[in-house]
């Protein structure tokens, strides 16, 4: 979503240039010949210089000038009209930046007349606020039908009083986007349109509850095509970002590559104390199957964070109260696994059972990770069906039909 803050700036940008601006000339999106854009990594006040880097990893010099001039835009803002005056002394490291100017043929420098920032601090509260925006207005689900005479889409997702169908119907007025393949961003998804989704997708949705708690009527759907498997690491090269594992389900070996932009987080174990989390039939959260130890003493359903609640039933099949909460008792998987803190691919330990979700690549032995949850032995046994009588333990069990769908990430 980063890039996304500039985007409509860019044409602002390519009227006061003095030539059209082109991206054919680089394969970096955000390389073109009359700007780059990208984080601050260096200042060089002596040498009156900034290194940027990308967000396709690119490292740019940008030079400046006593002649060059600084404006500070806030997140949001879709010309230089609100943008107001700085000076170079007011750059830091973390800031994001257009430099415009005549970019170099090797796209490795520009020489700028002109610095727009966009503070770390701004970015990350626009960001903060769009995340929670996504949680109090979003849903999280797995397509499991698709009507394409009324555009609806049901999704399904798993609580802890059982998998909950929710139907999504979108119009030519909903903005639809998709991850495209070995993309780990959501900010990268690119517009799409109902003829592309397929069940089995991922989506997430932000809108409104509808009095049908059922139904969700959406301003914007972001889809995309997921691989979640489940493994055991064998080895972790924290220097190349790369993580071996042993599937689960198939026993094969799979390379999980971690990008910076991929969200780690680690399932503690004492979270198993909780129950099953809607485990299969007779286990908790199933028909008969009892309340989870969380749910049973607050109320049936009352989610708790920081000492609020959620009464049972508050709000719809979006509401991400605290904790996960959902009508009815429920408790959305999804929402709770992107509270868990997170953590670096060097805490991810050899012997560490791990799931990782990922886009639909090329080569299906390696994995771009989107998301990666560790310590997931725990995760799997709890939403695994009980095995039937003589039957042995499947590690791998809980993650079929589990309705875990987090390959989506909030902005």
């Amino acid at each position: 979503m980063r890039t996304f803050f500039f985007a409509a700036v860019i044409a602002v940008v390519t009227v006061l240039a003095a030539s059209p601006v082109s991206l054919a000339q680089t394969d970096d999106p955000n390389i073109a010949a009359k700007y780059a854009i990208g984080e601050i990594k260096t200042i060089d006040a002596s040498g009156k210089q900034l290194t940027i880097k990308t967000d396709a990893g690119s490292m740019v010099t940008v030079s400046l000038t006593d002649k060059t001039t600084y404006k500070k835009l806030a997140p949001g803002e879709k010309s230089l009209t609100n943008a107001s005056d700085v000076t170079f002394a007011d750059l830091a490291e973390g800031d994001r930046v257009m430099a415009r100017g005549t970019v170099a043929d090797d796209h490795k420098s520009v020489p700028a007349v002109q610095v727009i920032v966009m503070t770390k601090g701004d970015l990350a509260k626009k960001q903060e606020a769009e995340r929670a925006e996504w949680r109090r207005r979003g849903i999280l689900g797995v397509i499991t039908a698709l009507k394409p005479d009324s555009k609806e889409i049901t999704i399904s997702n798993r609580t802890m009083a059982g998998t909950q169908s929710v139907v999504i119907p979108v119009s030519d007025k909903t903005e639809m986007r998709r991850y495209a393949p070995d993309s780990i961003k959501f900010g990268d998804a690119k517009p799409s349109s109902f003829d592309e989704l397929k069940v089995g997708d991922q989506l997430r949705a932000l809108g409104d509850r509808t009095e049908d708690p059922l139904r969700f009527s959406p301003q914007k759907v972001v889809t995309g095509s997921f691989r979640t498997v489940g493994g055991v690491v064998t080895s972790v090269d924290p220097a190349t970002g790369e993580i071996k594992i042993k599937e689960l389900e198939k026993k094969t070996p799979l390379t999980i590559v971690v990008k910076h932009d991929a969200v780690l987080r680690r399932f503690p174990s004492e979270m198993g104390m909780m129950g099953g989390l809607g485990r299969g039939p007779g286990g908790p959260g199933a028909p008969g199957g009892g309340a989870p130890p969380a749910a049973a003493g607050n109320g049936g359903g009352q989610a708790q964070s920081g000492g609020q609640q959620r009464p049972q039933g508050a709000g719809g099949p979006g509401a991400g109260g605290p904790g996960g909460a959902r009508p009815g008792g429920g408790f959305n998987i999804n929402e709770m696994l992107e509270r868990l803190p997170t953590i670096s691919i060097a805490d991810v330990k050899v012997g560490d059972t791990i799931i990782v979700s990922s886009t639909q690549g090329v080569d299906p032995t390696r994995l771009t990770a989107i998301s990666l949850v560790a310590g997931a032995d725990t995760l799997l046994a709890m939403l695994a069906p009980r095995p039937q009588a003589g039957q042995a333990p499947n590690p791998a069990a809980g993650l079929g039909g589990s309705g875990i769908s987090f390959g989506i990430g909030l902005p």
